[in-house]
């Protein structure tokens, strides 16, 4: 079922006489696992935009095409009304505090305090959540006081906990080391098998090909991939659009030169999938011998 939808979406920042984005007709089933990707100002961050209504309501620029959420266009709701439905998360997570309370758990509670939320229903809302990205130790600290990695857990849980049915991240393991970025994309993927609709804009792709079902690749403001990761992650588009392969289809790339890689078997993107390309070849080099 079709739960979010652009329709010819085209837009241009004030001042600037190139779109950010072009004709982009997108459609994202409930539940799926979405990656945006492509070089810097491809028109990742502004698709996000777009999608949380920041778009055309909070920024100036001409704006041509539709967003829809469950077939409701967002020029017909206020971005208010579209948070209910759908969560931000900012690249930069301190820009997303909300900067007049004074605890993580007070953070946390601040967007249901301002749904009239009850406060018994909050309390419980909020334990749930922290829970869930392991900040119950932190609950007194000052959300400035956090380290990176735990200010990022922390603008997911204030997205959380106001229960969107979609969560649309710009960027969100830029300034995270490895481990860190591994542990935002392992709290999407329990997200996703709550049932929530995940879409991120990331430029990871060992991560993307790892946790994604479906990856979009922009180039110059257009859509110009859409489909499973080991088919966009693979193309050899990608050095066009400045990505590089994923460290394991550079790896079955050089043992393809060497005869070493199945030559019918199509590139991997991920560690699963090269593990399995060498046992198939590990099996047919057994059958044949």
């Amino acid at each position: 079922m079709i739960q979010l939808e652009t329709d010819h979406l085209t837009y241009l920042y004030p001042g600037s006489e190139s779109p950010a984005l072009h004709e982009v007709s997108i459609k994202i089933n409930r539940g799926e696992f979405v990656a945006v990707t492509g070089a810097n100002n491809s028109g990742k961050s502004t698709l996000c935009y777009a999608f949380a209504g920041v778009i055309p309501h909070l920024y100036n620029g001409h704006m041509k095409g539709r967003v829809l959420i469950d077939g409701q266009d967002n020029k017909d709701r206020t971005v208010s009304e579209i948070a209910r439905h759908l969560g931000l998360v900012l690249q930069i997570p301190g820009s997303q505090m909300s900067g007049v309370r004074y605890t993580v758990f007070e953070e946390v509670a601040f967007g249901l305090e301002n749904r009239g939320v009850p406060r018994e229903q909050m309390l419980e809302r909020v334990q749930t959540v922290l829970a869930l990205f392991g900040l119950e130790e932190q609950a007194t600290r000052s959300p400035f006081h956090l380290s990176g990695g735990q200010q990022q857990r922390l603008a997911l849980a204030t997205v959380l906990a106001v229960d969107p049915a979609i969560i649309v991240l710009d960027e969100p393991t830029t300034f995270l080391d490895p481990q860190g970025a591994k542990l935002v994309f392992e709290i999407l993927r329990k997200l996703q098998q709550q049932g929530k609709t995940i879409i991120i804009a990331e430029q990871r792709l060992d991560l993307i090909a790892t946790y994604a079902d479906r990856v979009l690749a922009f180039d110059r403001a257009k859509l110009v991939l859409d489909g499973i990761p080991r088919e966009v992650l693979t193309s050899a588009m990608l050095p066009d659009l400045k990505l590089k392969h994923t460290r394991y289809t550079q790896v079955a790339q050089v043992l393809q030169q060497k005869g070493l890689w199945p030559d019918k078997l199509t590139l991997p993107a991920s560690l699963a999938e090269t593990v399995d390309g060498l046992s198939l070849r590990r099996k047919t080099h057994d059958y044949l011998c």
